[in-house]
Formats: C-alpha cells, structure tokens, sequence
C-alpha cells in the first residue's frame, strides 16, 4: 500500500514536470524550423527574383511538419489574402511580406494573437526579429 502511495506521489509530481519539458522541446524545435523555412523563403526570394513562393511546398520536399505533426502556415502576402495577415495586440501586422507560423499544440489559429487559439501559436514576427510562442510576443 504504502509503495503505491509512493509511485502516485512520484507520477503527481513528476508527470507535470515531464510534460513541461517535452512542452518546451518541442517549442524549441518550432522555433528552429521556422527560422530555416524562413532562410529557404530567402533564398527562393534570391533565386527567383524576387519574389516569394506562393506555398511552402513550392520550396520542395525539405519542408517539415512542426513537432504537433501538422503543416505550417504561411501567406504569402503579394498574393492577396492580406485579411488573414497575423496582427499583434495593436493590430498591426507582424510582417511585411509574409506569415510563417505553427498553430502549436491545439492546432487552432486566429489572425490576432491576442485570440484564445493563437496564444499557444509559434510565430515568426517582426520580419524575423522574434520567432517564439505568440503569448511571449
């Protein structure tokens, strides 16, 4: 009995902290692709004057699924859609030519951060001067 009160006490305390850390690992990991995609987004800018790919899979089969599994987002803001541009607190848009986001561990996501389903989101913000959890933005 008292070995079982033990490993509950052990799992009570210890399951949080565990989940806490994949929690982050996989924050982490967001934030280092979206600052590679970001340099393929780049150089394709480079290479094909000037101008962005309309999706991401245009920049080949090198893109990757952020840790939740899921696609990332981006818009491409020269091909219209500026109406689901990603927008701070003030409203104003993150970026000036392009979205590039994962909508995190709930796979929800709003145009404002300041929206329930965008404070868990990993942006890329301030045309790469921030990439990072929106809630931290």
């Amino acid at each position: 009995m008292f070995g079982l009160c033990a490993l509950g006490l052990v799992l009570a305390i210890g399951m949080p902290a565990y989940r806490n850390i994949i929690d982050r690992q996989q924050v982490a990991r967001a934030v280092r692709d979206i600052g590679s995609i970001a340099q393929q987004l780049e150089r394709y800018k480079t290479t094909h004057g000037f101008s962005l790919p309309m999706q991401l899979s245009d920049l080949g089969s090198n893109v990757p699924k952020d840790p939740w599994g899921r696609d990332y987002g981006y818009l491409n803001f020269s091909a219209g859609g500026k109406g689901k541009m990603r927008k701070d607190h003030n409203l104003h848009p993150l970026n000036s030519a392009f979205d590039l986001y994962s909508s995190g561990p709930d796979g929800a996501s709003q145009a404002p951060l300041t929206a329930k389903a965008s404070r868990d989101d990993i942006v890329y913000a301030r045309d790469g001067g921030f990439i990072g959890r929106a809630s931290d933005f």
